[in-house]
């Protein structure tokens, strides 16, 4: 049976007889299966249990996230979930996970389940309305404040052995710039001159290696669940991997999170400054501007290579979705802010 031919009824029958197999109940009810939006490298569902334990009637609201069809960048989602749990145990605000499973044979690709975190993710609204005026004055202190517990994530406790890492005689940026070289070289359909500019640009002047730590890897607003009173909830791990703390903090500063609020540049909710300070005081760790700059610039590249990975997989048929399809178009956004930040 493929992803395709699926139906939501043909899921929840299967992930109840899953889930009453991992409680060790005779049986559990799944009801309310849909398909949420987002997730254009994973799918999003939210669904209802119900059961009962000990006499007693338990009910949960649960997301579901099951690979796609077709190839993409990131962990897979068994190590996605690892990391939730991983993050949960050092006080990043993550939902709570509770089980997973890569056996295709149930909803014929890997998946696992999580608490569904009340909140808005959608930018546009989170910084414009109203309702969130509150949260977003303090937003960019507290984005640097979460940014530092996940830099502490202890890998090496928590079994992350899987993370991507560089060798021990290359720096993490030399690590990113090779890896998303070699993917753009296998995959781009187009010449890019502004990409092959940036490219020799950037290798000109590669950062030393530096700490490494546990980076999200995709930190911005869009994966971040916010309520009026701030950031509940850090989500859509699967770009992380083991490197330079500063790619966090540039990649947050990358234009396309501003989502037309230019003159704030943190993820359009804030300054710079404002950031770096929370951060340092969370982490002890001092925050060098220029080589931000850096991994800002080498962001944009990287969201750029991205934007072609998500038109190839839709030109390609592995996930025909408007999402995918939208997202392959704004490659040129990138290009000219590359063309901006360089020639600066």
């Amino acid at each position: 049976m493929t992803v395709l031919r699926m139906t939501p009824a043909d899921m929840e029958q299967r992930l109840a007889r899953f889930i009453a197999a991992q409680l060790g109940v005779e049986s559990v009810t799944v009801g309310g299966l849909r398909r949420l939006a987002g997730g254009a490298s994973r799918e999003i569902w939210a669904l209802e249990l119900s059961y009962a334990d000990g006499g007693q009637p338990v009910t949960r609201r649960l997301v579901l996230r099951r690979d796609p069809h077709g190839a993409g960048v990131g962990t897979a989602g068994s190590q996605e979930f690892r990391l939730l749990r991983a993050a949960h145990a050092h006080g990043v605000p993550v939902p709570r996970v509770y089980w997973c499973s890569d056996d295709r044979e149930i909803l014929a690709a890997p998946f696992f389940l999580m608490d569904r975190i009340d909140g808005e993710t959608i930018p546009r609204k989170l910084l414009r309305d109203a309702e969130y005026a509150p949260a977003r004055a303090g937003m960019a202190a507290e984005l640097g404040r979460i940014l530092a517990g996940i830099h502490a994530i202890d890998r090496a406790a928590h079994g992350l052995d899987f993370l991507t890492e560089p060798g021990p005689d290359e720096s993490p940026a030399q690590n990113e710039l090779d890896r998303f070289e070699q993917i753009y070289r296998a995959i781009t359909p187009d010449p890019h001159p502004a990409f092959e500019l940036a490219f020799r640009w950037l290798r000109a002047r590669l950062p030393g290696g530096g700490e490494r730590v546990v980076v999200h890897g995709d930190y911005r607003m869009g994966n971040v669940i916010c309520g009026p009173d701030g950031i509940r909830a850090v989500l859509d791990w699967e770009l992380a991997h083991v490197g330079d703390p500063m790619e966090d903090l540039g990649w947050l500063c990358v234009r396309s999170w501003r989502f037309g609020n230019d003159d704030r540049p943190v993820g359009g909710v804030g300054q710079r400054e404002d950031l770096f300070a929370a951060y340092t005081a969370a982490s002890g760790r001092a925050v060098d501007p220029e080589q931000v700059r850096y991994w800002e610039i080498l962001g944009n590249l990287k969201w750029g290579i991205m934007t072609i990975i998500q038109a190839k997989t839709y030109l390609d048929g592995h996930h025909q979705s408007v999402e995918h399809a939208s997202i392959g178009r704004r490659t040129a956004e990138t290009e000219i802010e590359l063309l901006d930040l360089i020639g600066n």
